[in-house]
């Protein structure tokens, strides 16, 4: 789907004190089944719809940032309900401010956004069964391989802005 077609997910926190719109669809959605998203959700895997930021919008409320250590060692920010403390996206340092990772349940309509990639399945949880076909990797990818032509043109415009 391209950026300039009609596209709106509303979603928010478990309390109802933030709300959101993402205004476009996502670039890619990433399943990732690494031992610090498990550690971090306290369950199997983390479900992320990169998007651009400015495809964000804040409806109500004002998330508090909240910078976390990653494996990366490069650290990642989560902006979370200052009340619930649910986390409701992510921007990470590989991307950093321009693209946020919405967590897809976090969403009003969290079927909208399927995973595209299941990744870091070498550290999976056994039990967890990954569709026959899905794409999967051991540990991250290439993007350039994974990724339909429209995200990478959308992403190349968010680091061509940059410069």
């Amino acid at each position: 789907m391209e950026v300039g077609t009609r596209w709106r997910q509303e979603g928010g926190c478990s309390c109802g004190e933030i709300r959101y719109a993402i205004t476009a669809a996502p670039m890619f959605v990433h399943c990732c089944h690494c031992k610090w998203c498990q550690r971090e959700t306290g369950t199997a895997f983390a479900l992320n719809a990169m998007i651009e930021s400015d495809h964000v919008e804040t409806l109500s409320g004002k998330p508090e940032a909240i910078k976390t250590p990653s494996e990366s060692g490069k650290g990642q920010i989560i902006h979370r309900c200052p009340k619930c403390q649910v986390a409701v996206w992510s921007h990470y340092a590989g991307a950093g401010d321009a693209v946020a990772f919405v967590r897809v349940g976090t969403l009003d309509n969290s079927q909208c956004s399927p995973p595209d990639v299941h990744i870091y399945t070498d550290s999976k949880q056994p039990w967890v069964i990954i569709p026959e076909g899905a794409s999967q990797y051991p540990g991250y990818y290439k993007p350039r391989e994974e990724w339909p032509e429209d995200s990478q043109k959308r992403f190349m415009a968010l680091k061509n802005r940059e410069k």
